[in-house]
Formats: structure tokens, sequence, C-alpha cells
């Protein structure tokens, strides 16, 4: 009979359930199913020299204190999609996505399968090469182009083109011009990127010879960095010839003919989404070959003697130029690091017409502020097309600056709104510049690409993550991923601000505390007691001061309306909300940015994109959207731009900026994406006990906090709820208040249509007694029938 384990054993029993054996002791972990050991792994014997561990389950992990980590951090970043990058040991996946992406490049399967293996410390593992080339057999064969103001898929096999016409998806959409069912023929443009990189493979020898030469020279920065960063980011010839993604030499190749056959525009969409891996696995390549473009006129646009652009802003360019043509696809760049003038660079260099989408109408103005300082433009060149201005350029060509909330709406319009939407409309763009395009997604915004017909798309953001998943659908709404860089190197570099970041706990007082627990109180209420916990409002007050004195430049983030006003009042700052109006917000932000006595501005979620404010050097966050990845990371963007340096302040510092977050509810999910690209939160459980106390804070009485509390229980559910407003250009809209016009006569405007009033006795069976004037019951019936 088997002896029952007691309270002891059946712990130790726990504990030896989470350990398996290996044959020679126990691996931790063993019941994690992600967990994999991979210790049996062959060793190359000059692996020191070789910077990346490559796993059977397609992870990468890359040493950033090697030698070669710059040539290897190129490669990868173009092939693998980055999972998190502290400050030593970086972690990679290989997915479909980032194949698709590392091949749209110009990287082709021998080229990828060939680096890696020179690269890995183990050699490449069977799956992860069975992956790769599973992976990127398709791709590069179909494009997706705009001609003639219509779309197009190209093939340089019909085959494919007949396998792809097969799905009644894409035969639906086709578009037949013709009876006989043929395919338009085309000449045919040879990739000089591809072919360069195929040359460069060979004469590296490939993997077989590398480990005939001891494998010395495989990670060494000319192997490496030769097949990693492509024609387009080699070595500059002696004699100036500009930046390397203007160097982009086309060939026409006399060997091969384009097929074609035309598709519905508003089709676009479920036919790209339709190709990708998953489906027919046959990735859409987009290319717009600007320079061969006559048929839409040329914009005459010069980037000003006096720009520069930083060594990443190149090699993002030169991923989208380095065949000599323009593909679509999206560039990942921290906030404050230049994201604005890669777009302006891009427009400047396929010198098209160019629509620029924006969240909000003060990037509209940033954006025309950012083309008019950057480039030759006159000022009627560039338009902006918002609610309160419906500007429109003179010329043939120009550069058109809106939001995406203008373009996607779908109501009545003012006549000069819907005249330069119809130009919007039937205009063929050269560049769509999509900022912020991790909102693209969304089911309200997506809709533009359909609507807008653009030869190339460029989205640019800092953050590209999602918490609805929906962020992998931009591979087939906009392209795939062609360059990202890495937070902490910009940092080393100098090109951003180095931050503290900061999570300040503020313990809820007693009373607080009593209501909070209270069973039966609402979720809005509970957010509001504990965003307007007086500790919190007294540690929000003590960094603002703190701050100021030292010079500083303070935004203070609430996404709670109510606290954001209680707040910046009680403080005597000024706040800006979504109904804050557009003068408002440029009236108080030039203030801020310019004033000497206005340091500090309190902002809602209105302020989390697309908002520059360079002077801004510190960040309190004392409420947030629930566990936002992307929150937490754009807010700390506000203050990411280089600083300065200021006399007295900043030489000795190690640290230039600084954000502190006081929300710690979802604390563990909204810091993951910061804490991915290498950042570390110093906790701060007792701020005011080690600064000295509460003297001269605000609520240091209990009265004063009885009296709030008491404000909060009485507040109705409309006035303490987080900001929820839908916003065309900073003008807050609300579905209930919205107006609606109908056709009706007059019997409805007076009340009686289909009414009339009737009188009856209250009680049935019963001598009615007489009725004197005014008394009986009235009832309001509609008719029968």
């Amino acid at each position: 009979m088997m002896r029952s384990r007691t309270a002891s054993e059946e712990v130790d029993w726990d504990l030896e359930e989470g350990y398996a054996s290996d044959g020679q002791g126990y691996v931790l972990g063993a019941q994690d199913e992600k967990f994999a050991n991979f210790s049996s792994l062959p060793m190359r014997p000059d692996h020191p020299n070789r910077p990346l561990w490559v796993c059977p389950d397609g992870r990468i992990f890359l040493e950033t204190f090697s030698r070669v980590y710059k040539q290897a951090y190129d490669f990868l970043i173009a092939c693998a999609e980055p999972v998190s990058r502290p400050e030593f040991i970086h972690e990679y996946a290989l997915t479909p996505h980032s194949l698709y992406a590392a091949v749209s490049i110009g990287l082709d399967t021998p080229t990828i399968v060939g680096v890696l293996g020179r690269l890995s410390k183990c050699g490449l593992p069977a799956e992860v090469r069975a992956f790769i080339e599973a992976s990127t057999e398709n791709y590069g064969k179909v494009k997706l182009v705009l001609q003639r103001n219509a779309f197009f898929v190209e093939s340089p096999y019909p085959a494919v083109l007949r396998r792809l016409l097969h799905d009644p998806v894409i035969r639906a959409a086709r578009v037949l011009r013709a009876a006989d069912d043929c395919f338009e023929v085309s000449a045919a443009v040879r990739d000089a990127a591809a072919a360069t990189l195929a040359k460069t493979d060979v004469e590296a020898g490939g993997e077989e010879a590398e480990e005939g030469r001891g494998g010395g020279e495989a990670a060494g920065p000319d192997g490496a960095s030769a097949s990693a960063r492509g024609p387009s980011q080699g070595e500059a010839p002696a004699a100036p010839a500009g930046p390397a993604y203007l160097i982009d030499p086309v060939e026409i190749d006399p060997d091969r003919e384009l097929h074609a056959f035309e598709i519905e525009a508003a089709q676009v969409e479920h036919v790209k989404q339709r190709c990708l891996p998953g489906g027919l696995n046959y990735p859409m390549l987009e290319e717009y070959d600007f320079r061969g473009d006559v048929a839409n006129p040329t914009l005459s646009m010069e980037l000003r003697p006096h720009v520069s652009h930083r060594p990443y802003q190149e090699k993002s360019l030169a991923k989208m130029f380095g065949n000599g043509r323009a593909r679509s696809g999206i560039i990942v760049l921290p906030c404050g690091a230049g994201k604005s003038l890669v777009g302006v660079s891009a427009a400047a260099r396929m010198k098209k017409s160019c629509l620029v989408l924006c969240t909000n109408a003060v990037s509209v103005d940033q954006w025309k502020y950012q083309f008019q300082m950057w480039t030759s433009l006159r000022d009627d060149q560039v338009c902006r097309f918002t609610s309160a201005n419906h500007e429109w350029f003179a010329a043939a060509a120009g550069v058109c600056v809106t939001t995406y909330t203008m373009v996607a709406y779908s109501g009545r319009r003012s006549e000069e709104s819907e005249n330069v939407m119809n130009e919007i409309m039937n205009r063929e763009w050269g560049l769509i510049i999509l900022d912020e395009v991790h909102v693209v997604p969304a089911q309200m915004f997506r809709k533009v690409i359909g609507i807008v017909k653009a030869h190339c798309k460029l989205g640019l953001t800092a953050t590209l993550v999602r918490e609805d998943h929906l962020i992998t659908d931009l591979n087939f709404l906009i392209g795939p991923k062609l360059y990202e860089a890495n937070w902490l190197d910009l940092t080393r570099a100098g090109h951003i601000a180095n931050v503290q970041c900061a999570e300040v706990w503020c313990p809820m007082t007693r009373e607080f505390y009593r209501e909070y627990l209270r069973p039966g109180t609402p979720v809005t209420q509970r957010q509001l007691l504990y965003v307007m916990n007086p500790s919190k409002l007294q540690a929000c007050q003590f960094l603002v001061q703190y701050h100021e004195r030292r010079g500083d430049k303070v935004i203070v983030f609430s996404d709670n309306i109510y606290a954001l006003r209680e707040y910046a009042v009680r403080m005597k700052r000024p706040f800006i909300y979504g109904a804050t109006g557009h003068q408002e917000r440029t009236r108080i932000l030039h203030a801020f940015k310019h004033n000497p006595e206005v340091n500090t501005v309190f902002l809602s979620k209105v302020g989390d994109n697309s908002l520059d404010i360079p002077e801004a050097n510190v960040l309190v966050q004392i409420s947030s959207h629930a566990g936002s990845r992307r929150q937490e990371a754009q807010r700390l963007g506000r203050i990411l731009r280089k600083k300065k340096a200021r006399l007295g302040v900043g030489e000795a510092e190690e640290f230039d900026a600084f954000f502190y977050t006081l929300e710690v509810y979802f604390t563990s999910k909204r810091q993951q994406f910061l804490v991915d690209q290498g950042y570390s939160y110093k906790v701060i459980p007792s701020l005011l006990e080690n600064a000295g106390g509460e003297e001269g804070l605000l609520l240091s009485s209990l009265d004063e906090q009885l009296d709030v509390l008491a404000a909060i229980l009485a507040a109705n559910e409309t006035d303490i709820g987080d900001e929820n407003l839908a916003e065309v250009d900073g003008v807050p809209l609300r579905k209930s208040g919205a107006a609606r016009r109908t056709a009706g006569n007059m019997a409805a405007l007076s009340g009686a249509a289909g009414m009339r009033y009737m009188e009856f006795a209250a009680g049935a069976g019963r001598p009615r007694p007489a009725l004197k004037q005014g008394q009986g019951r009235l009832a309001k019936l509609r008719k029968k029938g």
C-alpha cells in the first residue's frame, strides 16, 4: 500500500516535478514548454570569433561584445525579428515575415544561409536551413505595380500568374480588358542589388570554403559585412558620390519578359493577404521605378545643403532604394531619432507628388515645417488638408499633409473639403508616408490604403507593436520591415537621450484604500481612487517642483481627464486634452517651448503620438491606458530627443532625461517593450520620506484629503472615466451628440404623427362617476394597423 506524502514531502515532490534528468543531473524549467536544451550542439574550434548562436528552433542569440557586432547586427536586423535586446546578449527569431523582409531588400536564399552559417558558433542546423529555403523559395516571383492609375500583378513567370488565378479570391479581383484572357507583356529590369549580393557570396567561397580556411576570416569585418550590408551599404568610393541611397544603377534585362494582369483597386488588400505565407505563399513585392515614370509630373525638390544624415538614417534609406527603385515597407526608428528627416529625404529622392498621413492636426503643422526646413520647396508647394485648412498646391506636383481621419471619413463634407478629397483620390501619388504606421491596422484607418493610389508606401514608427495582435497585417497593408535601429546603440552613440527610468510607489492613504476595497465600488471609481490618491499627487508635485528648480522641462501624462484637470488646476499648470482646440494647443505648446515661466504641461493621451517637444527632458506618468506597451514607449519617446548641454548641468551627469511612472497597476506588462530594448527601471518605494517629508505639499491635511474623496464619490460615471473620444484633427466627436437630417412633415414636427388621445376609466366593471373638467387619465396610444 502506497504511503501518503506529508506536507513537506509534497513540496519536495512538486519541486522534483519541475526538473528533468538529462543523465548527468537535473535541468531547471523542464515543465516550461518554451524551454529547450541546446547544450549538446557541436561548437566550432574558433567559436569565440563568431558572434551568433543559431538554435534549431529558429532563435538566434547575438553577442554584443563581439568585434563584428555591428556587421552581424546589420545582417540580423534584415532577416530576423528582434525579440529582446539588452546590453550584452540580443535575442532574435527567424519568422516567415522576417525572411519575407530579407528577400525584399535583395538578400536571396543562398546569401541568407551562407552568412548565418559563417557567423554561427555551431554551424547552421539543418532545421533552420530547411525553414529558410521553404520560406523564401517563392518570394520575388510576384510584384504589385501601380501603372496608369490601375493595379497590376506582375511576374516574369506566366505559370505563376496562372497558378494565382486558380484562387477564387484573385480570380474574382481580376479586371478583364479583352475577351482573349491574355497577359500584358513588357520588358524586365535587372535587379542589380541581387546580382551584386550573389557575386559577393560566390567570392566569399561559401560555407565549406570558409571552414577549409579555418573559419578565422568568417567572422571578420570583410566577410560578414560584405554579405550583410549588401551593395547599398558597401564601402564608399574615394571620390565623393553622395549618400549610399543615391547610388542605384538600373539595367534592362533583354533575356526576360514581364507578364501582368490587372486587378480591382478595392480588392488589393485581399489579394495581397491571399499571397502571403499561410495562403498561396507568393508574397507580393511592391517596387516603384520612379525614374522611369514619365506619366506623373516631376516635383522640383532638393535637400538643402546643410542636411546631413546620421549613419542609421542612411542605412534605412539604402534599404529602401537599394536597387534603383523605391521599395514599399516600414522603417522603425526610436522617437527623437529623426524619422521625419528619413521621410522627407525619401520624398526628395523620388521627386514625385507625396501624400503624408498623420494622426492629428498638430502633426500636420510639424510635417509641413519639416518639408520647408529640410527641402527647397516653396510654401505654395506644401499644402495642408485638415478641418481648418483646405489647401491645395497650384502646380502639377506637390506635397499634401493631412490626417488619417480626414481621408477615412465617409460622412458628408463641405464643398471645399469634397474638392480636395477628390483631388487626393483621383491623383496617382508617387509616395505616401504613413506616420505612426502602427495605427493603420485599426478598422477605421486601414481603409485609407484602398482610397489612396500610391506607387510606394513608406511607414514610419518607433513602436511596431499592438495589443490586438494586428501588427502583422502591416506586412500586406504596407510592406515588410526594411530597417529597425537599436535604441541602446543610438544612446551610446549620442544620437538620442540617455534616460533614467524609475517606478515610484505611492501607497494609498487609509481612507482612500477603504473606499477602494468596499464591495460594489464601480471599476471606474476604483481607478480614479488610485489615480487621485493623495500620496500620488504629492509625489507628482514634488517631482515637478524639483525638476523645475533644476531648469528642466516637465510633461505630466494622465489618461484620466478628471485627474488631469484636478492635478493641473491644483498645481496651476496648463493642460491639454481631447476637447482642447487646435489654436489653444498650439499656444500652450509654444509657451512651453519658448517661455521660461512655463516649464510644465499636463497632457492626456492626445500627446502620445506625433508630438514634437524637443525641449522636454522629464516625464511623469500618473495614469495610463491599461497594459499598453506601445503607450509606455511612445510616452518615453517624448523626451528621447538629444538635449543640448546646459551651463552647469549635464556635463557630469550620466542621464540627461528622466522618466517617472507613478502607475504601477499594469507595470510588468507596460514595461516589457522598453525592457526588451535594453532599458531598466529603478524602483523608488518611498520617495517623499527619502526627500525629507511632505511640508508645503498639496493635500497634506486630513480634511483636504476627505474633501477630495467626497468629490470623487459624488462624481457621476461620465466625469470620472478615462478619455475615450474619437478625434478629427483634434476636434472630439461624440457619437451621442451627432446631428442627423431626416425627411418628415408638419404632423411629425408637431408630435401628432400616428398618435391620438383616448380617455379610459381606472376601474373596469364599476359604474363610472360623472367626470369633472380636467379629470380622467390620458394615454398616448399609437393607431392600430
